[in-house]
């Protein structure tokens, strides 16, 4: 089986015989339902090969859609005018970039339609060129434009005169849509964020916005029947190659990439880019956090007031997350909408809905970039993260003292310095959340809520289970205490695995561990 890694061009995936997962009944829907759409989704979800398919229907190029459910569903096969806009390429950190990428666009099409105004504006050119295209092809144009956003995330919070600059010229450049409504059969625009406060889109009538419409929450990533019906191969190599049964290796990719859920019907979505890594590599990695750091939303943290820990995990109102409010203060909308954050649950009786991090992938990789800009440590995070888990997997707790100490004792003084005690306290949590949830390769719990109160953490192995309990400036005895006489061991009193209390100080004065007792492991008996 060849997987289409990288590969975004529907004609390619079709003619060199890659593996397509068929969204094409979805797409013929979509293309007689409205004629103006928006859709968001996260980068490298298959926006592109969407609109490439788009681009290659209107094209009437009937012959590579045989065998997909499009080839029963239509019948006319109209050729259409299609004006196809692609900003995933250009870097747009430079003034200028994006005016001159629109000028080449329309130059193009001008010259195809026998126009020449190059004193016009540019998007009164494209007005003219879409009317000149229905006018002389008999059929209404279809305009795509992919990853429309790009321009403005790149030179979100670094450059607000060129932010506004290109926001402005998007938008004059979309408002031809709402006088060229007669010559335009089908627009759709494809992005990461949705940008409807910051006047991007009040140039023209409001798209459609089928983000969150039930009935296009699959049309890109792939779900559980259709990784089932496609993968079921190469996912029982994938088993042989890991020693599991299969019934395993299913569990594992869900966790690792499943996940995300885009409205309140709550199917679950796999990321397609990670699968069809791990498919093609035979390995579980973070393909898709690794495939580029999202500077933007680091950026926009580093301003924010609050921590993760107290962003995930909560109900929030549609209004709260769905539209983006261009402000360093509200970050949540571009976290979800960028897919590090996805829906959990609804709560339909007060229109509520429970975000948290999709799939292990996800949680890792930006908890790491985040613990990175945050705490700034001298030690390499990824390197860390490996030797914390390999102590953690052969049971040796005085080993993680060390590696503890060590990372802590790598933060510089002026990003732990803190005044006051609520922020000691305040920073004291979020670096233990944010160390502790990049181990997320076991099963970690951060502030377990248990009947008698919330432990610290607790990690949970196959051969092992830790809990651990810190103390701002106290004493490790302290810590040791509290596990006690709160009982969080209690649960644990049946499991045959071997069990680690480890109570620790954290001295806010030098900024690393000040004590460090681990109670002997034991046996389930000895917790009777």
């Amino acid at each position: 089986m060849k997987f289409p890694i990288g590969i975004q061009s529907f004609e390619r995936i079709i003619e060199g015989g890659f593996v397509y997962v068929d969204k094409t009944a979805m797409i013929y829907n979509l293309t007689h339902e409205s004629n103006i759409y928006f859709l968001s989704r996260p980068r490298r979800f298959g926006k592109s090969l969407l609109v490439s398919t788009l681009e290659n229907y209107y094209l009437g190029r009937r012959e590579l859609f045989k065998g997909l459910a499009m080839e029963k569903l239509e019948t006319e096969w109209n050729v259409h005018p299609v004006f196809h806009v692609d900003f995933n390429g250009a870097n747009f950190t430079q003034e200028g970039v994006l005016e001159m990428m629109l000028k080449d666009y329309v130059d193009k099409w001008e010259r195809l339609y026998g126009l020449h105004n190059p004193e016009l504006e540019v998007g009164l050119r494209f007005r003219d060129v879409l009317r000149a295209a229905h006018e002389q092809t008999g059929r209404r144009a279809v305009v795509l434009i992919d990853e429309y956003d790009k321009p403005i995330l790149d030179v979100l919070d670094t450059n607000s005169d060129l932010e506004d600059r290109h926001r402005n010229v998007l938008k004059g450049f979309y408002s031809v849509f709402k006088g060229t409504d007669s010559h335009l059969q089908f627009v759709l625009l494809t992005g990461v964020t949705k940008f409807s406060q910051v006047s991007v889109f009040s140039g023209f009538n409001q798209p459609d916005d089928i983000s969150m419409d039930a009935r296009y929450e699959t049309l890109c990533g792939i779900t559980q029947a259709e990784l089932e019906h496609y993968f079921a191969g190469p996912i029982a190599d994938m088993a042989r190659q890991y020693g599991v049964t299969l019934e395993e290796m299913y569990r594992r990719l869900k966790l690792q990439y499943d996940g995300y859920h885009f409205c309140e019907k709550m199917t679950d979505v796999y990321n397609p880019f990670s699968l069809l890594n791990a498919f093609g590599k035979k390995q579980l990695r973070n393909y898709w956090f690794s495939s580029g750091t999202p500077t933007y939303l680091i950026r926009l943290l580093a301003h924010f007031k609050e921590n993760m820990n107290e962003l995930t995990g909560k109900y929030y109102r549609p209004e709260e997350f769905i539209d983006y409010k261009a402000d360093v203060e509200q970050p949540l909308p571009m976290i979800y909408q960028s897919g590090y954050l996805t829906i959990k649950d609804y709560d339909s009786e007060f229109d509520i809905f429970l975000l948290d991090y999709p799939n292990n992938e996800v949680k890792s990789g930006f908890l790491t970039a985040l613990a990175a800009s945050y705490l700034r440590p001298s030690t390499e995070t990824g390197g860390w993260v490996r030797e914390v888990v390999r102590a953690l997997r052969s049971g040796k707790p005085d080993a993680l003292c060390t590696l503890f100490t060590s990372f802590l004792a790598s933060i510089p003084y002026t990003m732990r310095r803190k005044e006051d005690e609520p922020e000691r306290e305040r920073y004291f949590q979020y670096t233990f959340y944010l160390i502790f949830r990049m181990l997320s390769v076991y099963t970690v719990y951060v502030e377990k809520a248990q009947s008698q109160g919330r432990v610290d953490c607790v990690i949970e192995t196959p051969q092992y289970v830790y809990i651990f309990e810190f103390k701002l400036d106290g004493t490790a005895a302290e810590a040791l205490q509290q596990i006690e006489e709160k009982g969080y061991a209690r649960e644990y009193a049946a499991d045959a695995r071997k069990l680690y209390k480890i109570g620790a100080s954290f001295s806010s004065e030098t900024g690393t561990i000040g004590e460090w007792q681990v109670l002997p492991s034991f046996s389930r008996q000895d917790t009777d």
